[in-house]
């Protein structure tokens, strides 16, 4: 088999990619079920997209001064501007006590993903033409989508420190969160103050789904913050199997994906997507055939 030769033989290249894809998955475990039950699905897109915006920044910026940025600094301006992009759409989808709207929360993300994809091509455009030959720009594909088996150990630890980070900050405002997640106009009622908590919850979003971009891409990020959640409570509607099943679901999925894309030679991002998808259908026709 593939998948233990890498494993075994090669694993200093391919064990921080795994890794790192796990943590990742359990990021997305654990988000994925607030995501899910405020409907906020497009978020995930709509950030990592906005992460586009930030990565042109850097690079005009590394152009304008003609010196080389660091990954490091790069990745500190694109998690500065994603997160700045992931308050500037809850504040645009706030609306006014009493009322809700999921539309406005759309047309929020809406107009942030297309403002910073725009300002991101331009600036990516003007990297591209100024950049000296010291500083050279990688290539618009790269920046994008990511790869994933290019993962190495630096980056490995620093999706597990990620992991920790929202791990803990959901953990310090779990039952502010769970009930904005359930019922906000009640949660304001009994004096959660949604809007803060709201704030909190999408900087940590912002976090995990950039973590998410830089090392696997946006195609991955935006599955695998949406779909084990969507999974879960397809499957039963009590929180704490919920959140044990996103988790598990997530993980699962990512293995299977990463032992198919070694199997058949398949992009491993793509591959766990496609897992991710098939065990939210097995998942859906459980909770038919149960109801």
């Amino acid at each position: 088999m593939n998948t233990i030769t890498y494993m075994t033989e090669l694993g200093d290249l391919y064990w921080p990619s795994v890794i790192a894809a796990l943590a990742i998955a359990t990021i997305g475990g654990i988000v994925s079920v607030f995501v899910v039950l405020k409907r906020l699905a497009f978020v995930g897109q709509g950030v990592s997209h906005a992460a586009f915006g930030g990565v042109g920044l850097a690079l005009a910026l590394s152009a304008m001064i003609r010196v080389a940025f660091s990954q490091a600094l790069i990745a500190t301006i694109v998690l500065g501007f994603s997160v700045i992009a992931a308050l500037v759409i809850e504040r645009l989808g706030r609306t006014r006590p009493g009322r809700e709207s999921h539309a406005r929360t759309d047309s929020a993300i809406g107009i942030v993903l297309a403002a910073s994809m725009g300002l991101g091509f331009i600036l990516y455009g003007y990297a591209t033409r100024h950049a000296p030959p010291s500083a050279p720009i990688p290539d618009l594909e790269s920046v994008l989508f990511g790869d994933i088996l290019g993962v190495r150990w630096t980056n490995a630890i620093v999706s597990i420190g990620v992991l920790a980070i929202v791990s803990i900050g959901v953990w310090w405002i779990r039952r502010a969160l769970i009930m904005w997640s359930f019922d906000e106009q009640a949660a304001r009622v009994m004096g959660v103050r949604t809007e803060r908590i709201a704030s909190v919850f999408m900087v940590l979003l912002a976090i995990g789904v950039v973590s998410a971009v830089q090392l696997a891409g946006i195609v991955l990020a935006t599955a695998v913050f949406v779909l084990p959640g969507a999974s879960a409570l397809r499957v039963s509607h009590k929180l704490t199997p919920v959140f044990v099943l996103s988790i598990t679901i997530s993980i699962v999925g990512t293995l299977l994906g990463i032992v198919l894309g070694f199997e058949l030679d398949w992009a491993i991002g793509p591959s766990i997507v496609c897992v991710q998808c098939v065990l939210y259908a097995l998942c859906r026709a459980f909770g038919r055939v149960r109801s």
